[in-house]
């Protein structure tokens, strides 16, 4: 029983990872521009943080010791000091969008303003990673959090044209009326919401919270192989809904309220409701995770007591940083800025930062003075690099490409 409710870590980082504000919003504005013909992407994604995350849990179920703390060890100081800085600042633009994301959730719910709610969202984050315990954080933010299959459910509702989705999803080609530079940059959008850095810091710091050791792989592996599959499928019903619904009208989506518009027109008010539940629940739990996961990497690095599992009191800088992250974020917040713009580009910086994060896990997973017999095998090294690359496209891609065509517009 203790093997199977230990699911739910993998459950959370998927619905807290994949399904985030940022899947959430990358997801409808390309169903809404592009219909399926992105769908591989989310796949790619998928494949991609399954080899992310099951290495990094191998290395602290095995090692016993969190990601940053090794590659502070095993890496150049320059190079785990820029790992650093790019993982944490791209961990910070992401909790700011999830803290926003909980915001417009909230003004769903009640028609009050968002900017009202950005204060009371964070505050709730931080009594949630002060008070409750890691196992509750996981079993109830996951388990309310899988009421996004609501939009699997309004998909089969909308009684859409079946072979047309397909047709669009495993024929993809760039739609007539957009650019090909635009057709890119949202693959990328995609891809960087499918591999942002802190699912992998939080899953591999939970691992070491909970105490995994070497009889825990069996299970570590089962978290990644059902949590980010179920994340990757929720992903692709929520691109079809707004495929079947907005592209036809011609709406792309600038709002919340188009994103949960197929699921309102589909089931109704009941259907609304549970939407809304769910993305509180996803943003909440997204957010809980970054605003951990800047705790993580600075405490890890810099060799400071951390954990969910100590006190204030004894780990005073480790939440201390969470504080601070979180009090930048409403900061940013305040101002007025856009939080889906920020959803936005959060996604796209991911992607830029990735091979800073990416890189080191992959070289620690090969170094048998950490993992002993538990290195990569062929196969897995053979995906890994063929990541690396595609990793390495990706960043050296997106920037240009945000230039280019104007941030997607």
């Amino acid at each position: 029983m203790k093997r199977v409710l230990g699911v739910a870590l993998g459950v959370l980082t998927a619905i807290g990872g994949f399904l985030d504000i940022g899947d959430l919003v990358t997801n409808a504005v390309v169903g809404s521009r592009f219909g399926l013909s992105l769908a591989w992407v989310v796949v790619v994604g998928v494949v991609g943080i399954c080899v992310f995350a099951e290495m990094a849990g191998r290395v602290a179920a095995v090692s016993g010791r969190a990601t940053f703390e090794i590659i502070r060890e095993r890496l150049s100081p320059r190079m785990a000091l820029a790992n650093l800085g790019a993982s944490f600042l791209i961990n910070l633009l992401t909790l700011t969008a999830e803290v926003g994301g909980i915001a417009l959730a909230l003004q769903l719910a009640s028609d009050v303003h968002p900017r009202l709610w950005i204060p009371v969202a964070a505050l709730a984050v931080w009594l949630v990673v002060w008070r409750v315990k890691f196992s509750v954080l996981e079993n109830v933010t996951g388990l309310v959090g899988l009421t996004l299959v609501v939009f699997a459910v309004a998909l089969f509702l909308l009684g859409p044209d079946w072979s047309a989705l397909a047709r669009d999803a495993l024929q993809p080609a760039v739609p007539a009326a957009e650019p090909v530079p635009t057709y890119w940059y949202y693959a990328i959008a995609l891809f960087g919401a499918a591999m942002t850095p802190y699912e992998v810091f939080f899953f591999s710091s939970g691992a070491v919270e909970e105490k995994w050791s070497v009889q825990d792989l069996g299970q570590e592996r089962l978290n990644v192989l059902v949590g980010f599959p179920l994340g990757g499928i929720l992903s692709i019903a929520i691109a079809a809904c707004a495929a079947v619904v907005l592209l036809p009208l011609g709406i792309e989506v600038t709002s919340l309220s188009e994103v949960v518009g197929p699921v309102a027109l589909a089931g109704g008010k009941l259907a609304l409701a549970v939407v809304i539940i769910g993305i509180v629940a996803a943003t909440f739990g997204a957010a809980l995770e970054t605003a951990l996961s800047g705790g993580y990497t600075i405490a890890q690095f810099f060799g400071w007591s951390w954990g969910k599992f100590r006190r204030p009191a004894q780990a005073a800088r480790f939440h201390l940083v969470v504080i601070v992250s979180l009090l930048v974020g409403v900061g940013v917040l305040m101002t007025g800025v856009d939080p889906v713009k920020v959803t936005e580009y959060s996604v796209v910086f991911s992607a830029v930062a990735l091979p800073l994060t990416y890189l080191p896990i992959l070289v620690v997973a090969n170094d048998p003075q950490y993992m002993g017999e538990h290195v990569n095998g062929k196969v897995l090294n053979g995906v890994g690099m063929v990541y690396l690359v595609i990793i390495l496209l990706a960043s050296v891609s997106a920037i240009p490409l945000m230039f280019v065509t104007g941030a997607g517009a």
